[in-house]
């Protein structure tokens, strides 16, 4: 008897480790599960570049990527929609709107040289530039006071700077208008310098810190050897001098600094420099990811925001396990009534496949969607369809006076054909969609197609370890336990 239930013990095995797994090994949810943001970004031509082609779209997705990975969010999903367009979905992401600063900016990083004469129209704005900035800071430490704000719109200089840069609103003046203002100075601040041949492109690496006297965040850089080399040059052009090096990304200073004497001989050597902005741990944090994935090859827009709360991702996935659970009650009443022990046997089946599925989910990992959960809710009905197949022919080889044992291994053998035909065809589907598809679609043909290669091991392997160990009782071979009696040919068959 060891020898013919040595399959069954196997599928018990496998049952523990999915079982163990399951519990073990959290399941990576995705948009519409977890609650997060999708955004959805149009690629936008230049004078340079007159016409998108798959390899822009590659380049931005490669720069995109690596701000992702810099947010630190987990299971994000970037796809190509149409000709222009990506679709991002931020699982977790409830602040989309941060996200979107930190992705759709350029981040084209310069070095810039300060023009002769302009000390003076320099020196009055960043006057400007750090008044605004005290503003801001003082009004993020004050959480947007109502009393502080109405202060600040009175003041005749404030308003006079808003006036000159043509920033107009109905509103009383808050921290996005004066971040905006502070904006537009470090682009005049920015046209004050000439271009030089450094650039973002010889970064290697970026990173943060905090200033131990200010207490200020900084922005540190990492140059490639040939980047080291046009840094030491640039700033030995400048040094003692009183032109300063001003530090500018997508067209805004963000730093200028002067360069002192001592580096008259050889510059500054070592590949490395510091962008100090007066930044706040949240800003210098989103810079670092942006230098760190480098610059946009083509701007982009974002033109539409999409967040989904958590509450409704918890919602999804109850109703989804509701759904479930509903279906296989229903096949399972359906397959016990129909086909008596053998349909008690199908649902033993289905409840180790459902197990085996969810554990190589668990393992491989796949994010798992509404459509995903879809997929595997509809590979159920491919597994239950293999047994109906076996059972039916298990009905016919006993109305033909076979006996039982003779009939189980003759259904398995006979149906094994149309099984192997109708789940190749499903699964050739299934990669299909996933090459041609797209978002939902591919999460779709992801689960299905798992579930469809799952479910002839639980078919012609599971369902045939099972009946064979019941059928290892004597009380259980019956054959009246599989088909009714009215059908039972006469004279009765011996079971042997």
């Amino acid at each position: 008897m060891g020898r013919k239930n040595y399959w069954f013990f196997v599928v018990i095995i496998f049952a523990i480790l999915s079982i163990f797994i399951c519990t073990n090994i959290p399941f990576q949810l995705g948009l519409d599960l977890r609650g997060g943001s999708q955004l959805t970004l149009e690629l936008l031509p230049t004078e340079e570049i007159t016409k998108i082609t798959p390899n822009e779209i590659e380049g931005v997705k490669a720069v995109l990527d690596k701000r992702v990975n810099g947010l630190g969010v987990s299971d994000s999903q970037l796809q190509t929609v149409g000709t222009n367009q990506l679709l991002l979905e931020l699982p977790g992401e409830q602040d989309p709107s941060g996200a979107a600063k930190v992705l759709g900016e350029t981040a084209l990083l310069e070095f810039r040289i300060q023009k002769n004469g302009t000390a003076a129209q320099l020196r009055d704005l960043q006057n400007q530039r750090n008044s605004v900035e005290s503003i801001v800071k003082l009004l993020e430490e004050n959480n947007n006071s109502a009393q502080l704000i109405k202060e600040i719109n009175i003041n005749k200089e404030i308003n006079k700077l808003f006036e000159k840069y043509n920033i107009q609103s109905e509103q009383i003046l808050d921290v996005d208008q004066f971040n905006l203002l502070r904006n537009k100075i470090g682009s005049d601040i920015a046209a004050l310098f000439e271009p030089t041949s450094l650039t973002g492109q010889y970064l290697t690496n970026a990173g943060r810190r905090q200033d131990q006297n200010t207490n200020n965040w900084e922005v540190t850089l990492s140059f490639n050897n040939e980047g080291g080399e046009l840094f030491a040059d640039l700033t030995q052009s400048i040094a003692g001098t009183s032109r300063l090096l001003g530090i500018v990304i997508d067209g805004i200073s963000y730093s200028e600094a002067s360069v002192g004497k001592q580096f008259e001989t050889a510059g500054i050597t070592g590949g490395a420099a510091t962008i100090s902005g007066n930044f706040t741990a949240d800003d210098a944090r989103n810079l670092e990811v942006q230098l760190r994935g480098g610059a946009l090859p083509l701007p982009i827009d974002i033109i539409q925001i999409r967040t989904i709360g958590p509450s409704l991702g918890t919602q999804n996935i109850r109703l989804s396990l509701f759904a479930a659970l509903t279906g296989l009650i229903f096949v399972g009443i359906f397959m016990i009534f129909i086909y008596k022990l053998a349909g008690f046997v199908a649902v033993l089946a289905l409840s180790f496949y459902s197990l085996f599925t969810l554990s190589i989910y668990a393992l491989l990992p796949v994010t798992l969607t509404l459509s995903g959960i879809a997929g595997f809710i509809l590979s159920i009905g491919m597994a239950v369809d293999a047994n109906v197949l076996i059972f039916e022919r298990l009905k016919e080889e006993l109305r033909n006076g076979n006996t039982l044992i003779r009939s189980i291994d003759a259904s398995f053998k006979n149906a094994f054909s149309s099984i192997i035909d109708g789940h190749l065809t499903t699964l050739i589907s299934c990669i299909t969609l996933f090459y041609l598809g797209t978002g939902f679609v591919k999460g779709f043909a992801a689960t299905l197609g798992i579930g469809v290669v799952l479910s002839l091991f639980t078919a012609l392997t599971c369902t045939k370890a099972i009946l064979k160990f019941l059928m290892s009782y004597q009380g259980l071979r019956k054959i009246s336990n599989f088909i009714n009696p009215n059908q039972i040919p006469s004279p009765s068959i011996n079971v042997q």
